[in-house]
């Protein structure tokens, strides 16, 4: 069945509604006191209605590894151009998932850890200078080992491409036909 990525994400989120019910349904019938009536006798019993359900469980979670399939493997076909650098849609999950946040996270203290200390710097009458060698420096100041004016555009660079990207990821979940 042909769908976009966009209506298959939304079937998977329906899909783990139905199967947090039907595993709740399931438990409600596993056991029951022998002097009880089998309240779902008509049906077939219990033991058919746990047999049915958990078919059902099986059939579900399987449709999701489809559906999660077909997915991936469009990702790993498409590829996206974001701030002159293409990369497999993939790929770029990927870093967002397992990168992007560290990175943010140790540019922003790198800049902080600098803030800070020319802040500390300043109150005892000393200078931070840059690593350049443009300004000469006295005994107890401090040199940056790093570009500042690099680290926030790298910074704003970061927050750039996570932008493009959940925008461009909209646009092809959209548009973007997988079989599952």
């Amino acid at each position: 069945m042909a769908t976009t990525i966009t209506e298959a994400l939304a079937e998977i989120k329906t899909i783990g509604k139905r199967l947090e019910k039907k595993r709740e349904s399931v438990k409600a019938y596993l056991a029951r006191d022998s002097r009880v009536k089998d309240p779902l006798e008509k049906e077939g019993g219990s033991t058919e209605y746990v047999r049915k359900e958990r078919q059902a469980i099986s059939d579900l979670e399987k449709r999701v590894v489809t559906i999660r399939t077909a997915i991936a493997k469009s990702n790993l076909g498409t590829a996206v151009t974001i701030q002159g650098m293409s990369k497999t849609v993939f790929e770029l999950l990927t870093w967002r998932r397992e990168v992007s946040e560290a990175q943010k996270n140790f540019v922003t203290g790198m800049r902080m850890g600098i803030s800070s200390l020319r802040e500390k710097m300043m109150k005892d009458g000393k200078r931070v200078v840059g690593s350049d060698g443009e300004a000469e420096t006295n005994r107890g100041d401090a040199v940056i080992s790093v570009n500042e004016k690099e680290l926030i555009e790298e910074s704003e660079k970061i927050e750039t491409v996570l932008g493009e990207l959940d925008g461009k990821l909209s646009l092809l979940n959209a548009t973007t036909i997988v079989d599952v």
